[in-house]
């Protein structure tokens, strides 16, 4: 059984929950109203907002790991960030969904499944329950790397909730975007070669971004565990979760 991890962060004071077996950190929002992250497996998540159910990039199976979607609660709202097996499965959705859950996607996602609120970069949406949404551009830079993630194509996101900002990344690089994203509280940021940033893009990203807690995320067999000290004198609060593995 894997161990539930205990922290704590002021502004969004981290501490422990007991919600499965699932690696899980609660976060005071700004509104004092707890957010519960659950880390389910490389970029799939899980958020719990006063009562509200959120998946993000949900997908049931990676290599020998599985998640079991239908031993969940069904979802509110599901985000998709692209099209990629390790973030987009349409079996996985359906296991979450009822005729009240709605799924938020980009175009491509949306198109292949034939439903779905479909967002482009640079567009924002407002959601009942203090929630509001804005999606931000994903993409590679590097030589080589284009075709992974074209520019334009796929989401990352940026959600507000109890007025905490919380960045989902989505499969990207270090892109000049970031440093458009303002006061982000939370930021998940993904690390492995060839298809998203290299640890030292993430440090750059990073302090780009300046989030107050960051969640390195989608990083398979990448060596992460030196983030934390690379960004200690950042005053950023790293927090290697081995679920994203």
């Amino acid at each position: 059984m894997k161990k539930i991890i205990t922290c704590l962060l002021a502004l969004c004071g981290l501490h422990a929950t007991a919600a499965d077996t699932h690696e899980t950190d609660t976060i005071v929002a700004r509104n004092g109203r707890p957010i519960q992250f659950i880390a389910l497996m490389h970029a799939s998540l899980r958020i719990i907002y006063e009562g509200t159910e959120i998946e993000i990039d949900p997908v049931r199976k990676l290599g020998q790991r599985t998640t079991d979607y239908t031993a969940m609660p069904k979802a509110d709202y599901i985000f998709v960030t692209h099209e990629h097996g390790d973030h987009f499965d349409p079996e996985a959705i359906r296991q979450l969904s009822t005729d009240k859950t709605r799924l938020i996607t980009n175009h491509r996602c949306g198109e292949q499944l034939g439903y779905g609120t479909l967002m482009a970069n640079g567009e924002g949406l407002r959601l009942p329950g203090d929630i509001t949404v804005e999606a931000v551009p994903a993409y590679n830079t590097t030589e080589g790397h284009l075709k992974f993630h074209p520019k334009g194509r796929d989401n990352g996101y940026v959600l507000t909730i109890g007025g905490t900002r919380i960045y989902i990344a989505g499969d990207t690089e270090d892109i000049p975007e970031m440093a458009q994203l303002k006061d982000i509280d939370v930021a998940f940021l993904p690390c492995n070669q060839p298809y998203t940033m290299t640890p030292d893009q993430l440090v750059k990203a990073a302090r780009v971004v300046k989030p107050k807690v960051l969640f390195p995320y989608h990083f398979g067999q990448t060596d992460v565990s030196r983030l934390p000290e690379l960004l200690r004198e950042d005053g950023i609060d790293v927090r290697l979760r081995h679920d994203y593995e």
